[in-house]
């Protein structure tokens, strides 16, 4: 994943800037989302899967209506690609699937239907993965498996990092060249998560993405560059043109390893990659 930055996703809707609606309005689409489901599991139960995922799908203008709030959750950024237009225009994605669920060897299994229109399983991302993505869900060998009758999706182990948690996001890291890789000490099953989303996801096929990439790390670079430079003429005395230098720079380290800056987790990590217990201060 292309620099994901942890996203909070909240429980109520009681913070700010949750979404541009009364609360009235709010309660009202989680009421109508039990009224589908409820719908869902009638059909369920009968048996009746293809028009099961019929109705979901015919319902899509429903998740679409909290696009907005995912925007406002990650600054307006795709939570996958951490990008605002250069990964195309945004999809409100289903993180578990909602019809078919395929793993790593294209088998099919009956997908999240029940998490269809649940809040906690949409995902804001750039139609560009989320097209490649489609119904791609593969669980480790040996997970448990979460079904409508049990449900468990804390206790699967999903191939896919989730760009909502936090641990996920921890995993995946960025080198000087654009591309995303596993993070230093990955285990072999971290590994194996991190590549097969960055496959899945298109995070370093989207060659415009990884040149983007780059540059961020080229300025984060060029402005450690300078910073260190004038700090460094601190050091030989009293020097206020160089002590401003180095105020300046800060500031724009800072401000490019911000949440709000397009792909802020690349910034961090050419700050990481310098090793410097000052520098990494300054993205604490």
């Amino acid at each position: 994943m292309n620099g994901l930055t942890p996203v909070n996703t909240p429980a109520t809707p009681d913070f700010p800037g949750w979404i541009p609606w009364t609360e009235q309005q709010w309660q009202e689409w989680l009421s109508r989302s039990r009224l589908y489901n409820r719908r869902l599991t009638e059909l369920h139960n009968a048996g009746d899967f293809e028009t099961r995922n019929e109705y979901i799908n015919a319902r899509s203008t429903h998740w679409g209506r909290l696009k907005e709030w995912l925007k406002v959750l990650s600054y307006g950024k795709c939570w996958f690609s951490e990008v605002r237009d250069l990964y195309s225009h945004y999809d409100v994605e289903h993180f578990r699937p909602k019809a078919k669920s395929k793993s790593t060897d294209g088998t099919e299994r009956d997908a999240y239907w029940w998490l269809a229109f649940d809040y906690t399983n949409y995902r804001l991302c750039g139609n560009v993965g989320n097209r490649k993505k489609g119904n791609w869900f593969p669980l480790r060998v040996g997970s448990l498996v979460s079904s409508f009758q049990t449900q468990n999706e804390e206790s699967e182990e999903p191939y896919l990092l989730d760009p909502a948690d936090a641990d996920d996001v921890s995993l995946i890291s960025f080198d000087e060249e654009g591309k995303a890789v596993p993070s230093p000490g990955a285990t072999e099953w971290e590994t194996m998560r991190v590549e097969e989303t960055i496959k899945r996801l298109k995070l370093n096929e989207h060659n415009d993405l990884a040149e983007a990439r780059r540059k961020v790390w080229l300025d984060v670079s060029t402005e450690i560059d300078e910073y260190l430079k004038h700090k460094a003429r601190c050091n030989n005395g009293g020097n206020p043109v160089a002590r401003e230098k180095v105020r300046a720079h800060c500031v724009n380290i800072r401000n490019m390893t911000l949440p709000n800056a397009e792909l802020s987790s690349v910034a961090r990590w050419c700050v990481m990659f310098r090793n410097d217990p000052q520098l990494s201060r300054l993205v604490a």
